[in-house]
Order: structure tokens, then sequence, then C-alpha cells
């Protein structure tokens, strides 16, 4: 019998939380993706992995940072992607506010907040704690969200950052290039973007600032 720990497990076991009351959540589903965050949430009700570099959102009204369903209401940030992120159910971000997201309950991507497009990373949570367990620094942000907050400070549970020059146009990761915002702020910010860079193939001359 094995007794090598999921990668979930392993996941939970750095998880930093709760950011939310105890709370017990079944989304009526036995199994896939939906099932497991919900077994996820009545465990840490929210929490920060990775030096914050990702954040998995909190269920219920009180709390820090967003949450969950607050988070996923059309009129949060997803109108201003004009339906690109309206079958997304994220479940967390990173640094950069890049969604984790799950599709028709069974699929787990990667969603760009720049140019919209998603990046399947498997069909459960097991395979997307796997994926971000397997590169911490390139998949959650970990040595820069330490390096970002030693020099200008934590962020506030409800921040993300934003490039003043956008990746999708070129942007650095140097530290003066990002601005601090609301997370949902800086996804309103970048949904206009992303309608207009959705479709361009990749190469095309952009230059693109938040400021």
């Amino acid at each position: 019998m094995s007794t090598e720990q999921s990668a979930l497990e392993t996941l939970l076991g750095r998880a930093r939380g709760p950011m939310g009351p105890a709370i017990e959540i079944d989304f009526g589903i036995p199994d896939g993706p939906l099932a497991e965050l919900g077994k996820v949430l009545s465990r840490i009700n929210g929490f920060f992995l990775f030096n914050a570099g990702v954040q998995v959102f909190r269920a219920g009204e009180e709390g820090l940072g967003h949450d969950l369903l607050s988070w996923n209401n059309e009129d949060a940030w997803k109108d201003t992607y004009d339906g690109l992120a309206d079958d997304l159910f994220c479940f967390a971000q990173d640094i950069f506010g890049v969604q984790f997201a799950i599709v028709e309950g069974k699929e787990v991507v990667r969603f760009d907040p720049e140019t919209a497009r998603d990046e399947a990373l498997g069909e459960s949570l097991e395979d997307w704690a796997a994926w971000l367990l397997a590169d911490p620094d390139a998949n959650g942000a970990e040595s820069f969200a330490y390096a970002y907050q030693q020099q200008r400070g934590a962020l506030d549970p409800s921040e993300r950052l934003v490039p003043r020059t956008f990746f999708v146009g070129g942007g650095s990761y140097d530290f003066d290039n990002f601005v601090a915002y609301d997370a949902v702020t800086a996804m309103r910010i970048r949904g206009p973007i992303a309608q207009q860079v959705h479709d361009l193939p990749d190469g095309a001359t952009i230059r693109l600032r938040t400021e």
C-alpha cells in the first residue's frame, strides 16, 4: 500500500490561512474539481500559497480578501471581458491576477487576464496542485512574491499587481513596472485590453499601458 502523499495534500500542508470562518461547502456534485473544491474550503476556508504568490478565495460573507461567490458575479469584473470569461468559475489567482478556474465542472484552467486565453491544467484540483508544485516559481510566483513584498511591503489580501506596461505589450518583471490595485479593479482594467488582443496572432506588435 502506497503512503505517498497526494499533490493536493502537499499543497494544503503549505497553506497559510484560513481567510474566513469555518464553513461547510457542498456544490451538490459527487466528484470532479468542484467536489474537491468544496472539500478544500470546508477544511481551510481560503488561504495563501507560495509567499502569497497564489491566493485561494474564501467562501462566505466574512473574512479577508474577496469571497468566492462575489468574485464570480458577472458584475464584479467578468462583464468587462465581453463573454470571454463567462464560462469560468474562478477559485484562485496568482499575484498578477492570473485566474485558476473550473470550466463546465470538469476542467481546471489557467486564465490569462491580459489575453483572456486559457490553458488546460487537468481535470482535477489534484492536477492543478501537481502543476503548481512542479515549478512554484514559474507557476506560483513564489520567489517573485517573496522578493517584491520584502522590498515594497505586503499586499493587502484584496490586492493584486497590475503591470504599468502589460506583459503582452513587452512589460518586464521589474518591481517598478507594477502597481497594486484592488483585485476587482485590476481585472476590470485588463478586460477591455483582453478583448482587443484575444484574437491577435502571436508576434503581433502592440503597445499597451495601464497609465
